[in-house]
């Protein structure tokens, strides 16, 4: 076969093309495709500001970045099973709810019924985790928008906590849950603190503030605060390392095709919903046995502000692009500035608006990522 100078020119454009095409994209074009890019825009924005404005409040102190770490914390807990279930394009709206209905579950076992504090929180986990399921069955069954599944769990399991706990009890709120079962090992685990000796030789060095008993004012950190993290790294494992974080990304991007090439599309979003469920249960432990009550109420649109965390945090709301790690991110930012604005004396109002207006530009910066990321590839 004899090739002509025509024929080789050809062939080394196509080879030049084939070697453009498998040419490493550029930092900027990887940095672009990342969903958490925004979010660490806003992280740093925030605390640029904040910094200006406050840096001799307390705000940047020991202890005013525990109280910013465990506020965010109670948000990014939820927001970090959020987040996996958006990405698989599905919401929770009954998050908030379940938070209340899990304490009611641990301190009416705990208080009227006796039952160790590892037990109820064991019933608490087992009654939300086959709500979660019911509400991602009924979801894949009958093909109804997540939203109005989940937000009927919502009122359910909010009219069930508010009746059970009246009709049981007499009141609202449960008391003294903790003294029923001071020993357990559930107190450490869920509203513990850790690091004590660290914060303890903080202390003697004048780095953090101490008590007239030598004592420091913060005794470690706070176990909501090591749950939120440990959460986000088995989180982000799952979708960047496992064959399950594949299957989250392909149903939220195209449901079809994603079952099609045999995910289990079905059982991956009922999976997601008991992960919610679960996290909601994890919230409320940290809660009750923090302060030693439950009520009813706990939990109130705690839902919506775990969806916030999570959009700021750059996961789409139309699924198939997000992150573990830009939910915390989100958290972070929710956290810092509901405390940020406390620190700087503006009227805490504000809080809201500043967060309409973050969620926003969130959005919009996510969809210009977007945009300049499948431009660049």
């Amino acid at each position: 076969m004899i090739i002509s100078a025509d024929d080789t020119t050809l062939l080394r454009k196509g080879l030049g093309s084939d070697k453009a095409r498998l040419r490493k994209p550029s930092l900027v074009a990887r940095l672009l495709r990342r969903p958490e890019l925004g979010a660490l825009s806003g992280v740093i924005l925030i605390y640029a500001i904040f910094f200006a404005l406050a840096r001799t409040s307390g705000m940047f102190t020991v202890e005013g970045i525990i109280n910013i770490l465990q506020v965010s914390a109670e948000i990014g807990i939820l927001a970090v099973a959020a987040a996996l279930l958006m990405i698989a394009g599905e919401f929770d709206l009954s998050m908030g709810s379940m938070i209340g209905f899990a304490g009611v579950i641990i301190g009416l076992g705990a208080t009227v019924y006796d039952l160790p504090l590892t037990v109820c929180i064991l019933i608490a986990f087992g009654a939300c985790g086959v709500i979660g399921m019911l509400n991602g069955w009924i979801t894949v069954r009958t093909g109804l928008p997540s939203f109005i599944v989940t937000l009927a769990s919502m009122l359910i399991l909010r009219g069930l906590a508010i009746s059970i706990t009246r009709y049981i009890n007499g009141y609202t709120q449960i008391s003294n849950i903790i003294g029923v079962d001071p020993h357990s090992p559930m107190i450490s685990l869920f509203s513990g603190r850790f690091g004590r000796p660290i914060f303890v030789w903080m202390a003697q060095h004048g780095w953090i503030g101490a008590q007239p008993n030598g004592m420091p004012a913060i005794d470690g950190i706070p176990a909501s605060i090591v749950w939120w993290i440990g959460l986000t790294i088995i989180a982000t494992w799952v979708l960047l390392r496992t064959r399950f974080g594949n299957w989250i990304f392909a149903v939220g991007g195209d449901e079809t095709s994603a079952r099609n090439v045999g995910v289990p599309v079905r059982r991956v979003k009922i999976i997601l919903f008991m992960l919610t469920a679960m996290s909601a249960v994890i919230f409320a432990a940290t809660q009750v046995l923090d302060v030693g009550s439950a009520d009813v109420l706990r939990g109130t649109q705690k839902e919506f502000d775990a969806i916030i965390a999570v959009v700021i945090g750059g996961t789409l709301l139309t699924g198939g692009y997000g992150s573990a790690i830009g939910a915390l991110l989100g958290a972070l930012i929710y956290g810092t500035v509901q405390i940020g604005i406390l620190y700087t004396g503006v009227d805490s109002d504000l809080f809201k608006v500043f967060l309409g207006v973050m969620v926003l530009l969130a959005v919009l910066f996510n969809n210009f990522v977007r945009r300049r990321a499948t431009a660049a590839r």
